[in-house]
Parts: C-alpha cells; sequence; structure tokens
C-alpha cells in the first residue's frame, strides 16, 4: 500500500483546559488541493500551524513521506505558506520581495533570478517587478505573497484565509488564479477558509471542522450531496429543516409524517429511527418546484416575499405550521416573475432528494 504523501495522525492541541483540536487523523496524497472549512473557533487554522510548525502539538503526528515533522523546525520544513495579511516588506520591490527565501538559502544569483522570472510570470506580474508593494492593489499584492511563498519550490503550500480581506470580484479572480497555479505547478495546497463557496470552488477535497473534530472529509459533492450530519447539511449550502415523525423505513427509504400531517415517502435514509420518533426532514432550498412533477410530494405553504437574484428568483413561505422556508426554484421562473398567489399555494419536492435527521 502506497504511503500517503502528508499524514497527520492523532494530532491534539490543548491550550490550558481548552482542546482546540481533538485527534485529528488525514491522509493527503501528493498533488492534492485540500480546504480546511469551518466556523471561527473549529480548530482549521490551529491543525495548520501544527503542520507548519508554528505549534507544537500536545500529541499526535505530522509526517512528510513517512518522516515525522515534530523536530524540524518550521523554517527547515520547506513549506510555503501564505497568510490573511500579505506580509510582503515594504522596503523592498516585488522581485526583492519573491527573491528572499531564495537569497536567505543563498541560491546563486543565475537561479535567483530565473526563478523571480518564472514566479512573476506565474503570477501574471511580469511587468511590476521593479515596484513596491505599497503601490499595488491587494489582490496583486496577494499574488506576489503566493510567487514568495512558491519560489523556492516547496513541496506544500499553506494557505491561511488569504483571500477574506479581498472583495467579492477580486476574491473570485484571484480563486481562478490560485485553481491555475495548482494545476500548472501541481503542489500539494492545504488551504483554510470559512467560506463555503470559496472550499467548494477550489478543493479537490473538503475538511469541515467542528469544535475541534473534523466532522466529514470528502468531496464538494459528497459533503453537498451525502451530508453525514444536520451540520454538514446546513454549513455546506443552505438548507430548509422541517419537523416531521418518522414512520418507517424500509430498504433505506423512509416514510414521515410532516407537522402538516401529511404523509411522505421515499425519503432517503441510512439511519435506524424508531417508529414515532422526532426527526427533522432537510430540503434544499433549489430542490422546490412550483409546479408538481414524477414523483414529487406536496407541502402547503403561503408565499411572504420574493426578491430577484439574477439567475433565480428566491421565495420565502411559510408551512402550515408557521414556519418560515427558503425557496429557490431553479425553473418555473416564468410563474415565479409572474407573481405568486399568496395563498392556498403549493410547492413540490422529490423526497429522493432530502435528508432525515435526528431531531
Amino acid at each position: 500500500m502506497t504511503k500517503p504523501f502528508l499524514s497527520i495522525r492523532d494530532l491534539r492541541k490543548a491550550f490550558g483546559g481548552f482542546v482546540a483540536v481533538h485527534d485529528v487523523t488525514i491522509d493527503i496524497p501528493k498533488g492534492e488541493f485540500l480546504t480546511f472549512l469551518g466556523p471561527s473557533g473549529s480548530g482549521k487554522s490551529t491543525t495548520l500551524y501544527a503542520i507548519a510548525g508554528f505549534q507544537q502539538p500536545t500529541s499526535g503526528d505530522v509526517l512528510l513521506e513517512g518522516r515525522s515533522l515534530l523536530s524540524v523546525p518550521s523554517h527547515k520544513r520547506n513549506i510555503g505558506m501564505v497568510f490573511q495579511r500579505y506580509t510582503l516588506f515594504q522596503h523592498l520591490t516585488v522581485a526583492e520581495n519573491v527573491a528572499f527565501p531564495l537569497r536567505v538559502r543563498r541560491r546563486p544569483d543565475a537561479e535567483v533570478n530565473r526563478k523571480v522570472a518564472e514566479m512573476l510570470s506565474l503570477v501574471r506580474l511580469e511587468s511590476f517587478g521593479g515596484r513596491y508593494p505599497g503601490a499595488l492593489s491587494g489582490g496583486q499584492q496577494q499574488r506576489v505573497a503566493l510567487a514568495r511563498a512558491l519560489a523556492y519550490d516547496p513541496p506544500i503550500l499553506l494557505m491561511d484565509e488569504p483571500l477574506s480581506a479581498l472583495d467579492k470580484k477580486l476574491r473570485e479572480e484571484i480563486q481562478a488564479e490560485i485553481r491555475r497555479i495548482h494545476r500548472e505547478t501541481g503542489v500539494t495546497i492545504l488551504y483554510v477558509t470559512h467560506d463555503q463557496d470559496e472550499a467548494l470552488h477550489l478543493s479537490d477535497r473538503i475538511a469541515l471542522f467542528r469544535d475541534g473534530r473534523i466532522e466529514q472529509i470528502g468531496t464538494g459533492e459528497d459533503l453537498y450531496l451525502r451530508p453525514a450530519s444536520e451540520f454538514v447539511a446546513s454549513f455546506i449550502g443552505n438548507s430548509n429543516f422541517l419537523p416531521a415523525e418518522h414512520l418507517e423505513t424500509v430498504n433505506g427509504s423512509a416514510t414521515i409524517r410532516l407537522a402538516d400531517g401529511s404523509v411522505v415517502s421515499g425519503v432517503r435514509n441510512d439511519r435506524e429511527f424508531s417508529q414515532g420518533q422526532k426527526t427533522r426532514l432537510m430540503v434544499r432550498p433549489e430542490a422546490f418546484r412550483l409546479r408538481p412533477g414524477a414523483a414529487t410530494a406536496g407541502l402547503a405553504v403561503e408565499f411572504i416575499d420574493t426578491a430577484f437574484f439574477g439567475e433565480r428568483r428566491r421565495v420565502i413561505a411559510r408551512t402550515a405550521a408557521g414556519q418560515e422556508i427558503d425557496v429557490r426554484p431553479t425553473s418555473d421562473m416564468a410563474q415565479a416573475q409572474e407573481g405568486i398567489a399568496p395563498r392556498g399555494q403549493q410547492i413540490f419536492f422529490d423526497p429522493a432528494a432530502a435528508f432525515l435527521f435526528p431531531a
């Protein structure tokens, strides 16, 4: 069996009586783009800093190609790092900033010059080498920081919330650049963010953190389409949770009763629920339809608000039980734009696209 390129084994980090990371274990193949996603305080940055050598774990290990890094100082781990703040030397030019890690390693001048030119070309800043960081935009400064981190060909690049200070349009542009650079260099990237859209856009896999533990790890599709818990379902994408009573499950297909008394069959379920147990049915906003279709279940609602979002319209509806839900139909736009009857309306969803969780 091939050993993983980077392996995190039972990593634990405590600060006094507070445990920030609980026994995290991950295997990362060479060349993967893995994102640590989660809310603030979930342990994702602490895990990243343990890999970088900025934090000494309380227990566990970090292995690169089977060799422990714990006794290796951070500056000798040969790991690239890009932070939220650009951390550029303001008194050095762009080219001098990129050259800095090569100069520290006493590389020959010819190699330094070649590498600086190569890195500035990689981040598409070939004509900016003579400028100072203060003359650059935020996005350009982050590209310089990325070029500097890659200049000495590190096998691993760690990125801690590198785009959070940028506006939405610029953030999306730099995301595209990071994807391109990952494809072109093949460097293994570990990326920290609390932005689910950023994680879905960039990653080969996502490790979703919660309270110092990994709640689920997998592709974006895994987490979105097959959430392991209600937390995953609520954090990845938008979600509606409807109170429901479990009636029975046969061959992974559940029959439930909603709060309005309607019975819905065909809900995906791989958990053990007793008959009559209180549960929560999760339906994505985009899974709702304004017209019935094959194998759909109806839900009586009152529409109370609507807003236009370009490619779709968002509708806020209230169920017969008084719960407000988010409806974002990807079709039926004409009906949504013409206006919706305020009362007596039904919306529809495919039970096989819904999920059942414990109440």
